[in-house]
């Protein structure tokens, strides 16, 4: 199912729009305007909640799960007005008003411009969609950094969220773990030649035929775990195996190759910096300067919650102190021990541990 039939199948309210960057590309963008027992559709009223996915996923992440452990759906049943991005290049968001899908120019692109045109294209629309000045904003790894990079950026996005709620924060990769990072930095000629410098890791009918047809073997279920472990920190007590074959057929939903050459670039880095394009000449072209710039997370004044896991590969809790001393205005630091960094979208206990503490901060704050 698609991310409107996922919605709809649960009985919720599903509108789903195409938004236009101001560099072309279109992106897909989901709406779950109240919950399934809310007889108030008085959408005026209400709190509008945006959720951005992290590195080759999608705004399905925010709704794999049953209702009652899905984030989408939770906020939808606590009487807020949902939103939920998806970046460029992932499955739902694959289309330009003028570039082909298949070229390379479509897929020049990394993190950098997901934070300087899809997230200020997508709050921009909500906020018109809406008429609300002030939306709440929840990200998830990758959907954490592009947060970083454009409020401290671009204040006048900046000033148009109430409170970042960061979950698995990724900015620092001083102590980065994951071999898919690492693999891709040693590999990273391997990796342009095998997918001729575009896309890395899409849905493909393979993939997803392995996922919903193989992972639930159980001769095939440890094989799938451990793929999902190496990537993301071990936790298998935290996870739900019945559905295993449901979080595979849905992910990885793809990005480019050269977003996470990007991220390679930054590996034993304490700080983001833009994409080094290769070369003095083509930093200058891009950036006005040889090398390529630091962001400073500083400059953000938003009111900001972490989450962190101990167990995380990706966002490691020794990078996540760094990015904490950095942060002019946070509100709330927790670090659970045992989570990974998909716990905070697949874990058991995820409702009690994290998502019941946004909505109490979020009320604490209207």
């Amino acid at each position: 199912m698609n991310i409107s039939q996922i919605i709809s199948y649960w009985g919720y309210p599903d509108e789903e729009y195409d938004i236009i960057t101001e560099d072309g590309y279109i992106l897909g963008l989901y709406r779950i305007s109240y919950g399934r027992t809310d007889n108030n559709k008085n959408l005026a009223q209400r709190v509008v909640v945006y959720l951005q996915h992290g590195l080759l996923t999608s705004a399905r992440s925010w709704i794999s799960n049953l209702p009652n452990n899905s984030l989408g759906f939770i906020l939808a049943d606590a009487g807020y007005d949902v939103w939920m991005g998806n970046s460029r290049g992932n499955t739902w968001s694959r289309k330009h008003l003028y570039l082909e899908t298949n070229s390379k120019e479509f897929w020049a692109f990394s993190f950098d411009e997901m934070a300087k045109y899809d997230l200020p294209a997508s709050i921009d629309f909500i906020v018109k969609q809406t008429r609300q000045e002030e939306i709440f904003y929840v990200g998830h790894s990758q959907g954490t950094t592009i947060g970083f990079i454009t409020f401290s950026t671009i204040p006048k996005i900046a000033e148009r969220i109430k409170i970042f709620f960061a979950l698995a924060p990724v900015f620092s990769t001083k102590y980065l773990k994951s071999p898919l990072v690492r693999m891709t930095y040693k590999w990273k000629s391997i990796v342009k030649a095998f997918s001729g410098n575009k896309e890395f890791l899409s849905k493909t009918s393979f993939k997803k035929c392995v996922g919903s047809k193989l992972c639930p073997l159980q001769i095939f279920d440890k094989i799938c775990l451990s793929i999902l472990f190496m990537m993301f920190g071990y936790d298998s007590k935290n996870l739900n195996m019945s559905r295993l074959d449901v979080y595979f057929s849905h992910n990885p939903a793809g990005t480019s190759v050269q977003n996470m050459l990007h991220w390679s670039q930054l590996l034993n880095s304490t700080h983001l910096k833009a994409y080094d394009w290769g070369s003095p000449d083509l930093n200058l072209v891009h950036y006005n300067q040889t090398t390529s710039p630091f962001y400073n997370v500083t400059n953000m004044n938003v009111a900001t919650a972490i989450w962190n896991g101990e167990s995380d590969l990706l966002a490691d809790p020794e990078d996540v102190k760094i990015l904490h001393s950095e942060i002019t205005n946070h509100i709330y630091y927790k670090t659970i021990s045992y989570y990974n960094h998909i716990d905070f979208l697949f874990g058991l206990d995820v409702y009690d541990q994290v998502y019941h503490e946004i909505i109490d901060i979020i009320q604490d704050n209207l």
